[in-house]
């Protein structure tokens, strides 16, 4: 089966699709400004220099508005056409915003930085996947470009992926309904449901489908992708980058790294 054509790809746009007009609002607890901030601040400490930021998986936007407010120039893509046009309305011409899947993703320029955030990769279906995608990027990188990325840990599978939250937004209630065990073993998959109820009493749900990579396949595959693991990090809620990554207890692990 090609790449343009798996289910894991058709789960993450069908799921974004869904979710694209509650994304802002079910996200809106979330301190962009802070994470990129020390995002940016760990990059230059690695070497980080230049301006061009390519954003792969930018969803609405909100990982790339700060940049253009620090003056970066900015291109965008996102595998959902509903979230990639949010992007492009907020960004007003002031980024290029495209459509494209991160496997398959084409060379749009040499780039100073590269990254995908907000657990993008985790959309991925396997290792295999994981790994084209990681060469697609890699083309995209200058020779002194940096990429960063970030995973969701066991604990994030063990604790959101495993409960339910519910959202009331005006006369629309979200409801996230984790389908994870608790005790999820590593490189599980993991499923939630997304249900938007509205106050005439419709509803609809979309599947979210997610796949937990160890530190230590995600490696393999940077260097299978001629890439060089620079740093390794892992974060809780406070967005704080420490080391060293511990799964049991921070909720995000955050990968640098550079062109071999």
């Amino acid at each position: 089966m090609s790449p343009t054509a798996t289910p894991a790809r058709d789960n993450a746009r069908g799921a974004y699709e869904h979710l694209a007009p509650y994304y802002d609002r079910f996200t809106a607890h979330h301190d962009y400004e802070l994470w990129l901030g020390n995002l940016l601040a760990a990059a230059r400490s690695l070497g980080l220099d230049g301006t061009r930021l390519l954003d792969v998986g930018c969803g609405t936007g909100k990982s790339f508005l700060p940049m253009l407010e620090r003056g970066w120039e900015v291109t965008a893509t996102d595998i959902s056409p509903a979230m990639a046009k949010l992007a492009s309305v907020k960004s007003a011409g002031a980024a290029s915003v495209s459509v494209a899947d991160m496997r398959t993703l084409p060379r749009l320029g040499s780039f100073d930085l590269v990254w995908c955030l907000d657990d993008a990769v985790n959309y991925l279906g396997d290792e295999a996947e994981l790994g084209l995608a990681l060469a697609a990027i890699a083309g995209n990188l200058a020779p002194t470009g940096l990429l960063i990325f970030d995973t969701n840990t066991l604990l994030t599978y063990r604790s959101f992926f495993a409960e339910t939250q519910i959202h009331r937004l005006g006369d629309v209630r979200l409801v996230w309904r984790g389908r994870c065990r608790s005790d999820a073993p590593p490189g599980c998959e993991a499923e939630a449901s997304f249900e938007v109820i509205r106050a005439d009493g419709t509803s609809d749900a979309a599947l979210h489908r997610q796949r937990h990579f160890p530190a230590e396949q995600v490696s393999g595959c940077l260097e299978g992708a001629g890439l060089r693991l620079l740093g390794l990090f892992g974060h809780g809620l406070d967005a704080r980058l420490e080391r060293p990554l511990d799964e049991a207890r921070h909720t995000k692990a955050v990968f640098f790294a550079c062109r071999r």
